[in-house]
């Protein structure tokens, strides 16, 4: 009997890590509720806790502009490249 891994959507994630870090209700019982592993809802909740001063920081934002502007750039150059070689097939044939 096999059985197919979850992906769960980042909302739910933070949902269930606000959840835990409130603490009202146990990781057990919260597991429970939402059907999934203790252990993951422990994952879940020490990434929020690391990555919640990146959400204040707003370093986050600026890097992914800076790497989207570089892959963007990217994408240009090989969309000129790939014209610029399909343009010489054309003249071959």
């Amino acid at each position: 009997m096999t059985s197919s891994r979850s992906k769960h959507q980042g909302s739910f994630k933070a949902k269930v890590a606000v959840a835990a870090l409130r603490e009202e209700e146990g990781v057990a019982q919260l597991a429970k509720r939402y059907r999934v592993h203790p252990s993951q809802i422990y994952h879940w909740k020490q990434q929020l806790v690391q990555n919640a001063a990146a959400i204040f920081d707003g370093k986050e934002a600026s890097e992914n502009a800076a790497e989207r502007d570089d892959l963007l750039r990217k994408i240009g150059e090989l969309t000129v490249e790939r014209d610029f070689l399909s343009r010489g097939l054309r003249r071959s044939r």
